[in-house]
């Protein structure tokens, strides 16, 4: 039969394609959502490789999984993987950095400049016949001249900063760790205390993993300390944001806007009132949601499945079993 492979989120037929495309010979490819139960049951204990992008990858299936070699993660977070029981199973787990960097990038700024020109409102007035040609201007901004803070500022983050850079603005961060003073002047970015960035900055752009210190990190406190005009986008994860502390902000006008690509509980619910606001643009976490996306994540991925069925470690390893013990 072959190694096996499962992937574990749901795919159209277009996207299977794609996927069948980086498979490499030898490799049997089984789709976690087109399994029954016996299925499961059967498949689940022989296979050998685990690919995930979102799908939940927990206690419940990785005690099963006794022939994993490795859980090869579409993407760089991994909070939806539970990487304590992939530690108790001694299951190696590895993802795909600077695979998706480009794709989040360009949405980041999609994001600011549909936000700054109010694009989401005009294309639909102008289609019922309204012509806001005057009305908006006034609330209506360029990126040329204005300070983009950004929090996190790993792969995503700096390749963000680059496109920025090119419409004018100043760069600002506030990370973990911060670059060597080569890199910050290459990117002509300037490090800033976390509170600087937030009262300083006129385009704040999140860029960080979800851990538990992340967990919540903008709410009242820090939406308060925001400019008044300052446009908050996140395509790092939901979590990380308070949503009920950002609704009451923008209802508010504390800050301007918000573009918003991931969420709390994914799929959003319909009642989520930032859907409400007309400062609000909302997207179904699509960061990196690009054919161009797919195949750099995908052949990463499968080389990585190639290269530890060939007896060598896995790249890019976020959890490396030479430290874990059975």
């Amino acid at each position: 039969m072959g190694s096996i492979v499962i992937y574990f989120d749901r795919v159209f037929p277009a996207f299977e394609k794609i996927i069948y495309e980086h498979l490499p010979s030898g490799f049997k490819l089984l789709f976690w959502h087109d399994l029954d139960e016996n299925e499961r049951e059967q498949y689940l204990p022989q296979a050998d490789y685990l690919i995930v992008a979102t799908e939940k990858i927990g206690e419940e299936i990785l005690s099963l999984a006794k022939n994993a070699k490795l859980i090869q993660k579409t993407g760089i977070g991994v909070d939806n993987i539970d990487l304590e029981a992939a530690k108790k199973y001694a299951i190696p787990v590895a993802n795909t950095p600077g695979a998706n960097s480009s794709g989040v990038a360009e949405l980041t700024i999609l994001l600011i400049l549909a936000l700054y020109r109010k694009l989401p409102l005009l294309n639909s007035e102008t289609k019922k016949g309204n012509w806001l040609m005057w009305e908006l201007r006034p609330y209506s901004y360029e990126m040329e001249g204005k300070t983009h803070g950004f929090i996190g500022f790993g792969n995503i983050g700096r390749e963000t900063a680059k496109r920025s850079k090119v419409f004018g603005t100043n760069i600002v961060y506030f990370d973990q760790y911060r670059l060597n003073p080569e890199i910050e002047e290459e990117l002509q970015a300037e490090y800033w205390p976390l509170e600087r960035v937030l009262r300083g900055s006129d385009i704040i752009s999140l860029h960080l993993p979800l851990l538990t210190e992340t967990k919540g990190l903008i709410g009242k406190k820090q939406l308060s300390m925001m400019k008044e005009n300052a446009v908050l986008i996140n395509v790092s994860r939901g979590g990380i944001v308070d949503e009920g502390e950002l609704y009451q902000a923008l209802h508010a006008n504390t800050i301007a806007g918000a573009g918003i690509d991931v969420w709390e509980k994914e799929p959003a619910g319909m009642d989520n009132p930032l859907f409400t606001l007309e400062n609000v643009i909302a997207t179904p976490h699509i960061g990196a949601g690009t054919r161009d996306t797919l195949n750099r994540v995908l052949a990463t991925a499968f080389q990585n499945t190639a290269r530890v069925e060939q007896g060598y470690q896995a790249n890019h390893l976020v959890l490396d079993p030479a430290k874990l013990v059975k």
